[in-house]
Formats: structure tokens, sequence, C-alpha cells
């Protein structure tokens, strides 16, 4: 259970307001949050993050065995912070899949309690919604207990503009196909002069969270992420998750929310360091603090590295992600700690029992698989 937090009610006057909300469970306000960033300390931070992860989930730390595949890494735009996609001029530079070979990669854990297929990719001009339709009716037809987890909502804006369909008659097409979630990817920083400079041919944030509540509409679930480390600033990231804090109050759609660490090996915005694990771990413990109304919080341990994923875990976050038992490249080709990120679950359940939490394989939809 979450111990007492009146340890840390000495610090300032406004810490100790912000303290007794959490400890009455009250919600703190974007200017609270900006506050925590600016001034708390980073063990205040972990105090209070931990005290509500614990609150919410005692010591469990939720994994799943999922696998990845990446249609392409041709894409139409032209993200500032990416070092993975090719632009479409380039496209020889790039890799392209046929539904085939993508079957193929499902067929090649045929046999494994392997629970979701993540599907993301650039945006390819030639891959349109009834390409992607036929690849999801096509694994549920050879796989149908697989739950398949795709696109980003920059993928689907351009898929369904392409197509000429509504958001909702899109992406009630690809769920009758067997769509059963979407990723959080593409959400980057929601405000528009940020993301006027480093993503500003791709959905706007007003689009991104429409397309997750139309999916959430129609009985979806959803991720949410946040890029951050770049050109933003404290209050870009608190009215980022307050953007999405409002969006779930209205839907209750999203399972978990993932701070996604910018970062900055090969790509255009390569002058840009990297901010330090200190300042990861605040902002963890921020998003937990913060993100009242999302369940999970989750750290995604390919980009961070193990020893600063199991770190994350005394920060507020329940969730490492899965096995992802090929080798994901968006984040490799950034730079990340991860070269070769694979885990076995062995692995995996080692690396939280390290920190004393207890490992729990989850499907996509957070029921317990098995405790271990």
């Amino acid at each position: 259970m979450a111990g007492d937090l009146s340890i840390l009610t000495a610090t300032s006057p406004h810490l100790t307001n912000i303290i007794q909300k959490i400890q009455k469970q009250e919600r703190i306000t974007p200017e609270e949050g900006v506050y925590l960033f600016e001034n708390a300390s980073l063990a205040e931070l972990g105090a209070m993050a931990n005290f509500i992860r614990e609150r919410k989930h005692g010591d469990i730390t939720y994994f799943n065995r999922n696998f990845h595949i990446e249609p392409t890494n041709i894409c139409v735009f032209s993200c500032k912070f990416c070092s993975y996609s090719k632009l479409y001029a380039h496209r020889e530079e790039g890799w392209e899949l046929t539904i085939d070979q993508m079957l193929e990669k499902v067929k090649a854990y045929d046999g494994k309690p392997i629970t979701e297929v993540h599907i993301v990719g650039g945006v390819h001009p030639k891959m349109d919604i009834y390409f992607f339709e036929e690849l999801i009716k096509k694994i549920k037809a050879h796989r149908p207990d697989l739950h398949i987890k795709g696109f980003t909502a920059v993928e689907l804006d351009y898929m369904f503009r392409k197509a000429k369909l509504s958001r909702l008659e899109g992406m009630t097409l690809l769920h009758k196909a067997g769509l059963d979630s979407l990723p959080g990817g593409g959400a980057e920083i929601f405000d528009a002069k940020v993301r006027e400079q480093i993503c500003a041919d791709k959905v706007d944030a007003e689009g991104w969270l429409d397309i997750h509540a139309t999916a959430h509409k129609i009985g979806m679930h959803s991720n949410a992420t946040m890029l951050y480390g770049h050109l933003e600033n404290y209050s870009h990231r608190i009215d980022h998750m307050d953007r999405l804090r409002k969006l779930q109050d209205q839907t209750k759609g999203f399972n978990t929310f993932i701070p996604l660490k910018f970062r900055n090996h090969d790509n255009e915005l390569s002058h840009i360091p990297e901010v330090s694990a200190i300042e990861d771990m605040k902002t963890y413990a921020v998003s937990r603090i913060f993100m009242d109304n999302f369940p999970h919080v989750k750290a995604y341990w390919p980009m961070l590295g193990r020893e600063q994923a199991q770190l994350t875990l005394s920060f507020g976050v329940n969730d490492l992600d899965g096995t992802i038992d090929d080798s994901t490249k968006i984040y490799s080709m950034a730079g990340s700690e991860e070269q070769n990120p694979s885990l076995s679950s062995e692995e995996l359940i080692n690396l939280i029992k390290q920190v004393g939490r207890k490992p729990v394989e989850r499907d996509t939809l957070y029921n317990t698989v098995k405790a271990y």
C-alpha cells in the first residue's frame, strides 16, 4: 500500500497544498503541474508519484508479450525529430513490406504465447486504408485471438483524407476489419507553435484528439504519448497533458500515458542536447501526479535502456511495455540505449523483480494473463 506523504509537507506552503490534494485524491491544476516541474525536488516528485502509483497498483508492474510490424519507413511527412523515415522522393533508401511479407511475420509467432501485434510505420502514399484493411483481415483470419494495435493518428488521418472518408467512416471500416486499438504515437507536443517547428505538415493537435475520440466513441481503446526534451518547455508539457486529461474525462477511452524522450541521433534537431536522466524521472513523476484519470503510466524500455526503465518504477510508472520480440527500429535509429531491443519474458520478469516489484503479464487492455 502507498505510504504517508506527511514527511514532505514542510518544504513549502504551495507544495504542502499539492501534497494534501494528492492525499485526498483531488485533482491538481495546470498551474500546480508547472509548479511541480519548476520547484519540486526529484525526491519530492518521486515520493508523490510513487504514492499515487502504489495507491492505484501496489507493487504490480505490467508487461505484455508483443511484437512489432513496421510496414514501411517511407513517409510523405518530414518531422524534424525523426531519424526513422525516408521521404518518398528517396524511397530507394527505405523499405516497404507487402501484405504477404507482413503475414509471414505474424506466422513466425504461431504457437507462441504472444497476445499483441503492434503495427506502425511511415506514411506511404501507396499503402492506403484498403491495403491495411486487407492486411488486418488476413491477420485476424490466421490468428483471431491476436490483438491488433495499429496506426498512429498521423497514419490514420492521411488514410482517411486520401480515401475521402470521414474519421468515423474510416475508423469504423478498420475496426470492423479487426483493428482492436490504437497506439499513442504522433501526439508529439500539442502546442501549435512548437508543432509548427518540429512537425508542421502532419495532423494537428485537434485532429489527433478527434481521431482518438472517434475510436473511443465506437468502443476502441487507445494510448497517448508525449514527446519531450526538444523545443518545448514545462508549460507546453502540462498543456499537452491537460488536453489529454480533458478528453479522458469525456471518453474514458485511454489505457495508458507514455512519455517519450527525444533522441537526437541523425535527425534535423541533432543540435539539441538530450535531457538528463533526472529530467526523465521528473517527467514520469509529474505525469503520474497530473494524469489522475489515466489508469497507467508506461515507460518504453527500449528507448530508455533497462536500468533507467527500472528506475522509472519508483517515479510513478507501473508498465514496462512488451517483450518486443523483434527489432523495432523507430528508436534504435534515433540513438536509443537499446540498439537491439528484444527481451525474453524471463528477462523482463527479472528486471521487474530486481527492484522489488511484482511482474504481471497483461493483455493489451490490462486484463491479467499471468502473475509471477
